[in-house]
C-alpha cells in the first residue's frame, strides 16, 4: 500500500473519522444531522449476519496475518522482535454512508482503505510488545453519533456485540499470555463497555487498557471497571485516557455534553472527575516538557512517509483536559473547534505510548 496514500489519509479523513464521537458537541446544527444520519430506521439485516471470529478474513489483524496493517512503523524506525503480550486493538469509525446504521463486515473502497489506514497509525504503537488482533466489526456509521435515538442506540449495540464475540475468540486463543489493550473514539467507547463486561475474564492478566479520545468518569464509570487509573508510569491493571487540546483550549462544547450525560454505573458525569492520565509520563494527572516526548509521528514534506520528531511537544493534565505545549509540529490542518486535537491524539504521543506499553509489560512480568 503506498505510503503517500496512507498519509494523505490520515491527515485529511482522520478529522472524519475522528469527528464521529465529538461532531455533535463541536457544531451540532440540523444541516450536520441532515447530511450524516442514517436514512430509515435501524434493521439488523441490512448489516448482514454476525461475524464468525474463527475465521482470519474477520480480522484485521491478528497472529499468521502477513499483510496485517498493525505492522506498520514510521521512517527508520527498526523492527524489534516483539514482546510476549497480546494486544486486542479496535478501530475508530471509518463507515461515513448513510445508506444503513452500521457497515456491512465485508467492506471495500474508501471504507476498507481507511479502516487499514486507522489500524497501521494506532495500533502500530503497540507491535513492540507483542501481536496484534484487531477485529472487523459491523461498525456503527458516522451518522449514528449525532443523535441520542434508539436507531443509534441499537446500531452502536450491534457494533459492539461484534467486539464482544472478537474478544471471546481473542482471549480463547491468547492463552495465558499477558493482555493490552487499545482503542480510539467509537473503538475506545467499545473497549470502555468490554472492560465492564469481561473485566473478570482476563484475570489477572491485564497490563494496560489505552482508552483514547473518549471521555471517562472516575466516579461515575470508572467503579463500573473495578480498575484503577494509571497512578504510575510502572503500574499495569489499570486504565489510561486523555484528551488533547492545544492551550488555551475551549471544550466547553464537549464537556457540557459530557457533563449531560450518565456514567457507566448510572451517576451523573462531572467535569472535575474526567481522567486524565498523560501518556508521556504515564501517570494521572502528570507534567511533561517538550525534551522528554520521544516522538511525534508527523507527515514528511512530500507526504510520502511519515518519521517520528522528538522533543517538541509537552503536555499537562489540567481539569481533566491534556493539555499540549512546546513547538507542536505540522500535523495538518484538522485541529477541531476549541483547540482540540482529538484527531491527534496517537500522533502527538505515538513513541511514547510505545514506550509505556512495552515498560508496563516488563513491569507485569516482573
Amino acid at each position: 500500500m503506498c505510503a503517500r496514500r496512507f498519509l494523505i489519509v490520515i491527515f485529511v479523513l482522520t478529522l472524519l473519522v475522528a469527528a464521529g464521537a465529538f461532531a455533535i458537541y463541536q457544531w451540532g446544527g440540523r444541516v450536520l444531522i441532515e447530511q450524516a444520519v442514517p436514512t430509515g430506521r435501524f434493521e439488523a439485516a441490512e448489516a448482514g449476519t454476525g461475524p464468525d471470529y474463527a475465521d482470519a478474513k474477520n480480522w484485521l489483524a491478528r497472529p499468521g496475518k502477513p499483510d496485517a496493517p498493525s505492522r506498520w512503523l514510521p521512517n527508520g524506525f527498526a523492527r524489534q522482535p516483539a514482546g510476549r503480550a497480546v494486544v486486542f486493538y479496535i478501530h475508530p469509525t471509518t463507515y461515513l454512508q448513510r445508506d444503513r446504521w452500521n457497515a456491512p463486515l465485508q467492506i471495500n473502497g474508501d471504507t476498507e482503505f481507511r479502516t487499514r489506514l486507522f489500524a497501521q497509525s494506532q495500533a502500530s504503537a503497540f507491535n513492540g510488545a507483542g501481536e496484534i488482533w484487531a477485529p472487523r466489526y459491523r461498525q456503527a456509521a458516522f451518522g449514528a453519533f449525532l443523535l441520542n435515538s434508539e436507531d443509534a442506540q441499537k446500531a452502536l449495540d450491534l457494533a459492539y456485540a461484534d467486539v464482544s464475540a472478537a474478544f471471546t475468540r481473542f482471549l480463547s486463543e491468547a492463552g495465558d499470555r499477558p493482555i493490552i489493550l487499545a482503542g480510539h473514539s467509537q473503538g475506545a467507547l467499545h473497549l470502555s463497555r468490554l472492560l465492564r463486561e469481561h473485566n473478570v475474564n482476563m484475570k489477572g492478566r491485564l497490563v494496560a487498557a489505552y482508552v483514547a479520545g473518549w471521555p471517562i468518569s472516575t466516579t461515575a464509570d470508572l467503579p463500573s471497571f473495578a480498575m484503577a487509573p494509571c497512578a504510575a508510569a510502572d503500574q499495569t491493571g489499570c486504565v489510561l485516557s486523555w484528551l488533547s487540546f492545544g492551550d488555551p483550549a475551549n471544550p466547553e462544547l464537549v464537556l457540557n455534553a459530557y457533563e449531560e450525560s450518565a456514567g457507566f454505573s448510572g451517576a451523573e458525569r462531572r467535569r472535575e472527575d474526567l481522567l486524565c492520565v498523560n501518556p508521556l509520563t504515564g501517570t494521572r494527572n502528570g507534567v511533561a516538557p517538550p525534551e522528554v516526548n520521544p516522538g511525534t509521528l508527523v507527515p514528511t514534506a512530500n507526504l510520502r512517509s511519515a518519521a517520528l520528531v522528538p522533543g517538541r511537544v509537552g503536555a499537562r493534565c489540567e481539569k481533566g483536559l491534556l493539555l499540549l505545549e512546546g513547538d507542536i509540529p505540522a500535523l495538518g490542518p484538522y485541529v477541531l473547534p476549541g483547540n482540540n486535537y482529538h484527531v491527534y491524539d496517537y500522533a502527538l504521543f505515538w513513541a511514547a505510548i510505545r514506550a509505556d506499553a512495552e515498560r508496563r509489560l516488563a513491569a507485569w512480568k516482573r
